[in-house]
């Protein structure tokens, strides 16, 4: 099993990473991203259209069951996170989260 918060702050130091729903959407629909981690309580209109756009452009998303300020603590930062983008898992295994997803 993989462990998000060590594999997060790994990603966070190590690769690149956009924050926020709107970099999200961006990054789906020109298919820049390697995967898309979305909070539990992101708004449904935009968890709905970053879904669509993944599954069009085969980009894994990953449902993180904590709320949109777990994941701001998560990657350190003091404010709430919807949407994270991996653009670079730099040294991170968090990528394999997309194969236990489709488990």
């Amino acid at each position: 099993m993989i462990d998000l918060n060590k594999q997060l702050k790994i990603l966070i130091k190590t690769g690149k990473v956009y924050f926020g729903v709107k970099q999200a959407i961006k990054a789906v629909k020109t298919g820049k991203t390697k995967m898309v981690i979305i909070s539990s309580n992101c708004p449904d209109k935009i968890k709905q259209e970053i879904l669509y756009c993944a599954k069009i452009s085969n980009i894994p998303v990953y449902a993180y069951k904590g709320g949109s300020l777990d994941l701001g603590a998560l990657c350190d930062k003091p404010f709430p996170i919807s949407a994270l983008t991996i653009i670079d898992p730099g040294d991170s295994e968090i990528l394999k989260l997309a194969e236990i997803e489709e488990e």
